[in-house]
């Protein structure tokens, strides 16, 4: 009689759901202590907002006049939200330095899930990102900054930014697979990075801006977290210009919808980039 040959059976939905879990948990852990153990990393990326704030508020503070509210108040919101995409470019830089050094090689010698892979490092950024705004807000209150809405308002507003940089990241994990270097990463990143930051709303109001700008400024998903932010802290005027467009009407609607919308396409990307990648 011969033995039949019995298939492993396959893990249940809810089992592999645990693994994803368990190992993204494992995978964040890592990237935090090595950050941890590379504090450089966390320095540069906290000092770097504090020399946009003083920069913008001593150098050209005095130079933009507007209506309600004072430059400084105006300015803090969109550093918030340059600083945490900035920070979430930490994602795709950390992706291809491992693929570089071959630790993405080891990971695929484990039994666990791929996509703990990307989940542990996005996670991670959102730690990176959660330091610098403690310390951009402490900056900021330093420089005149302050909160004039409710608690409730301000912690919705810390909430959209992590939420928009965590999307973000996504997009830079998309960055960091494609490229075949670290080196490489910085030039693609900040291509990226540099217009979807500064054409929009987050260092001079939309209406200063010439026409062709002014429309791609107030469609930017950055206008719309910078603007988010600024109405849940309190810091717009009733004597400036009205918003003519949905998303600035919006702002915090417009940032969740973009959030779900940049989730929706970049996570499967990257996840298939990832098995592209890990394959060569």
């Amino acid at each position: 009689m011969t033995a039949a040959v019995l298939s492993p059976e396959k893990p249940s939905l809810t089992a592999r759901l645990a693994m994803v879990f368990t190992d993204s948990v494992t995978i964040t852990k890592r990237n935090v202590i090595k950050i941890r153990r590379v504090p450089d990393v966390l320095i540069f990326s906290t000092l770097s907002p504090i020399m946009f704030v003083l920069l913008f508020a001593y150098v050209f503070g005095s130079a933009i006049q507007l209506q309600g509210t004072s430059y400084r108040e105006f300015l803090i919101a969109g550093i918030f939200a340059q600083t945490v995409v900035f920070g979430a470019t930490f994602t795709g830089l950390s992706l291809a330095e491992d693929m570089q050094k071959g630790i993405i090689d080891r990971f695929r010698s484990l039994p666990m899930a791929p996509a703990a892979v990307l989940i542990g490092r996005t996670l991670a950024d959102v730690c990176i990102n959660v330091v610098s705004l403690v310390v951009m807000s402490l900056t900021g209150l330093a420089v005149g900054w302050r909160i004039r809405g409710s608690f409730l308002d301000a912690v919705l507003a810390y909430v959209l930014l992590l939420l928009f940089a965590y999307a973000v990241s996504w997009i830079m994990a998309v960055v960091g697979l494609l490229v075949r270097a670290p080196e490489v990463y910085n030039n693609a990143s900040f291509m990226v990075i540099f217009p979807l930051t500064f054409i929009a709303n987050t260092f001079v109001p939309t209406a200063t801006l010439p026409t062709a700008l002014r429309v791609i400024a107030e469609w930017n998903p950055v206008s719309a977290v910078t603007q988010a932010s600024r109405n849940l802290f309190g810091n717009t005027s009733p004597m400036g210009p009205s918003a003519d467009v949905w998303p600035m009407r919006h702002p915090e609607l417009t940032t969740l919808m973009w959030v779900v919308v940049i989730l929706a396409i970049f996570v499967p990307l990257a996840l298939a980039q990832y098995k592209r990648s890990v394959s060569r």
